[in-house]
């Protein structure tokens, strides 16, 4: 049985009120993981549309002979895309259900709910003149409410838009202390449920990415010929969470998720700007602390924080400059374990693609746009709507660089292999392996490698100084954001670095490195150590799909080897390090940082832990494994200047999949328009009524079953496919689970789920 992964980055949009539709996909998606896990841990599983993906993966196996599992390991979220992406990571760290966010949104993105009650009676008076109004454009025959909403529940409509024009003047409407406790609610109905396992394996990091636009921005400053400095006003922030995995998975604090929920989703005009007293008064409301708000506050704002302002930052929609943060989510690809084939998708939900958030005058392309229109569109529609082009370029960039470099590896084997035979002799594979010969044949292998690349290793290792040095300033800076001390930390490790003449002419040759260079890479050169575990790895990964070795043995190998890795990037994960000043004292700063890294008694334990494993390989394997791990520096040589940071964990091109109304036409085509009743009133139409928030919550869920369902199947190799019809049938079981689970649930679209049951048949 082959083995693989389908890795999914989600990233999600933008959409106001569409935030419920989005949900119904999010959702889909927290089913589907749950899906793998109940398989794979041979667990009963749920019923509903959980049952249905159970049903797709088993057939998978049988049919194909694949053993496909589904992770969501990479979350990015704006504005209400923001919010799904921070309670969906949450339900994935901590194996709890996404069905209290379902009710958040059904029972409480109201407006009557979310109006600010903090009107004054003088507003209230004057707003009055304009209910008249809003009542004639309601009531207007052939207007947006006779068009769209049932006749049941246009009343309902009615009514909330004359509270709507109610609320005060040149005001936001919207209250942002209650929407806050709302959020809060909804962590804490969470945390109330039973929780089961986490959705990912212990050694899987998850990450968590939210954008924010600070309203004042900050200073940076960049760096010229002439002027030597220049200072720029940024104001795009993302707040970032991780959870490095382990027996005890944690995101973060309900108050900091909470936080990055707000302040991406304060949409401009309808929400007032978050800040940090809002937070402080709604948890002092309830009674609760907030343990780590100063650690949290100084990674979130480190610039606030250092100039002691934080109370002060003004922070508003993600969405009004990053409405597609597909970038912080780019990153994360690096380093990123893989214990077998890796399939990576960026899967990005758009809720109306083609459509604009917020629309003002004509809606013709040729048509000129009047004031209003051309004004309010360079303040907001512009920038909310760029094209994702440059990100799927910088996608492809990265898997280009990857097919070249799997092209590079595979033809350079041989060679390898060859050259470490003729430098050891053949009896090198007859010898017993200890942890004492290991750690020879390793050191004898990088000055084979030096001497058979010639001056082609000169150019590796000056670019593995660079490297280095970046790292060792990165650790000397830790969490201060300051990108000035940063210079000068890199500028006194390169004074250091020319004193001792580590980069002179005689330091690298195609003799090998110089003993004081081989110990500052001994001491520092952790991510040298993670490669060539991570290229052990991907060979352990190719021997599982031959099926060639035993089952004890490749469970063991990878367990040793990425217990490795975990080590050696712990060592690397230390932030605010007491230790003495680089810049007044560098031998003194790199000697202490040397000794809390620990790299040499790492490695000791590695050639131990490798030893044992190895033994229990049959000789073809064991063969090919000790021949991967001592000719790596070979490959290294020749692939580090193409890896660009990004490491040789998911060693294959990645693809970029969409989830929106265009594209799940299983049951019903004509897009948005056809289907979303959000986007009616500027996309805050689910705001209004109840029946608009189930209509698009039903619409997400089997829109998002629908095209999940297309993304596991493209995972299966060229060639290979389900028996004719299976996709079908298991779409129409999905969407019939789907309207079985959710009509006691949802009262007021009865009609709805009549018309479904004809279209699905």
């Amino acid at each position: 049985m082959q083995e693989k992964e389908l890795r999914l980055a989600l990233i999600c949009y933008g959409g106001i009120s569409l935030a419920v539709y989005m949900h119904g996909i999010t959702k889909e998606v927290w089913r589907l993981a749950r899906a793998s896990r109940a398989f794979h841990g041979a667990a009963p599983s749920a019923n509903g549309s959980e049952a249905v993906y159970r049903k797709l993966l088993q057939t998978i196996a049988k049919e194909c002979g694949i053993e496909l599992r589904i992770l969501v390991d990479i979350l990015a979220g704006a504005s209400a895309g923001g919010i799904n992406a921070v309670f969906l990571a949450e339900a994935i760290s901590t194996g709890r259900s996404l069905d209290p966010l379902t009710d958040l949104w059904l029972e409480t993105a109201d407006v009557d709910r979310l109006l600010d009650p903090e009107v004054s009676t003088v507003s209230r008076i004057a707003k009055a003149a304009a209910v008249p109004f809003a009542w004639a454009l309601s009531a207007r025959r052939g207007g947006n409410v006779e068009k769209t909403v049932e006749a049941g529940h246009r009343d309902e409509v009615r009514a909330k838009l004359a509270n709507f024009v109610r609320a005060r003047w040149f005001a936001p409407p919207f209250g942002g202390a209650g929407f806050t406790a709302l959020l809060l609610d909804a962590f804490d109905a969470m945390a109330a449920a039973p929780a089961g396992p986490p959705l990912l394996p212990a050694h899987q990091p998850l990450d968590l990415f939210v954008t924010v636009t600070d309203f004042h921005g900050y200073p940076e400053r960049l760096r010229l010929h002439s002027p030597a400095e220049v200072v720029e006003r940024e104001h795009r922030l993302t707040l970032s969470f991780s959870d490095p995995g382990g027996d005890h998975r944690h995101l973060g604090d309900s108050a900091e998720l909470a936080f990055a929920a707000r302040a991406t989703a304060s949409f401009p005009g309808a929400f007032p700007p978050f800040r940090v007293g809002e937070l402080d008064q709604v948890l002092a409301a309830r009674s609760r602390t907030w343990p780590g708000r100063a650690a949290f506050l100084r990674r979130a704002l480190p610039r606030h924080d250092a100039i002691g302002e934080v109370e002060a930052a003004v922070l508003i929609d993600g969405s009004v400059l990053a409405n597609a943060p597909f970038r912080p989510a780019i990153r994360a690809l690096r380093n990123r374990p893989a214990r077998r084939e890796v399939d990576r998708r960026f899967v990005y939900i758009d809720p109306k693609p083609g459509t604009r958030s917020v629309r003002l005058g004509s809606t013709g392309d040729s048509d000129p746009p009047g004031f209003f229109a051309t004004l309010f569109g360079a303040l907001s529609d512009i920038p909310r709507e760029q094209p994702i082009r440059d990100n799927l370029e910088a996608i492809e960039a990265r898997s280009a660089r990857i097919r070249r470099q799997q092209r590079i590896v595979t033809a350079m084997r041989p060679q390898v292999e060859a050259a470490i035979e003729r430098a050891f002799g053949s009896t090198l594979l007859l010898l017993r392996p200890t942890p004492k010969r290991l750690a020879g044949w390793r050191a004898r292998a990088q000055t084979v490698a030096a001497r058979e690349a010639g001056y082609a290793y000169v150019a590796y290792g000056q670019l593995k100084l660079s490297t280095v040095v970046e790292e060792v300033a990165a650790l000397l800076l830790g969490s201060d954001g300051d990108r000035g001390r940063r210079e000068r930390i890199r500028q006194a490790l390169w004074t250091w670095i020319r004193t001792h003449g580590l980069n002179a002419p005689d330091a690298m040759t195609s003799l090998g490195a110089r003993e004081d260079v081989i110990l500052f890479f001994r001491n520092f050169d952790q991510s040298f150590r993670v490669r060539r575990l991570r290229f052990l790895a991907r060979l352990l990964g190719e021997i599982g799909e031959q099926g060639t070795a035993p089952r004890e043995a490749m469970d063991r190998a990878r367990e040793a080897v990425y217990a490795l890795i975990g080590r050696y990037t712990d060592a690397a994960d230390v932030d605010d390090l007491d230790l003495p000043d680089v810049e007044a004292e560098p031998d003194a700063a790199l000697g202490a940082l040397a000794a809390e890294l620990g790299l040499k008694q790492i490695d000791d334990d590695a050639d131990a832990d490798l030893t044992a494993v190895l033994d229990l390989f049959p000789k073809a394997e064991r063969r090919s494994l000790i021949l991967t791990y001592l000719g790596f520096p070979f490959y290294d040589i020749a692939t580090l200047p193409l890896l660009q940071g990004e490491g040789l964990d998911e060693f294959d091109p990645v693809k970029v999949d969409r989830i929106s109304p265009d594209d799940a036409v299983a049951i019903r085509e004509g897009g948005a328009a056809a289907t979303l009743k959000g986007i009616q009133f500027n996309s805050f139409g689910a705001f209004f009524s109840r029946a608009y928030r189930e209509n698009d919550y039903l619409w997400g869920r089997l829109h998002g079953a629908d095209r999940l369902i297309d993304i596991v199947v493209s995972t299966l190799p060229e060639g290979v496919h389900l028996p004719v019809g299976t996709v079908a049938s298991l779409k129409r079981q999905a969407f019939r689970a789907i309207l079985a689970e959710e009509r006691p649930r949802l009262g007021a679209i009865g009609s709805l789920f009549d018309d479904l049951e004809r279209e699905i048949g």
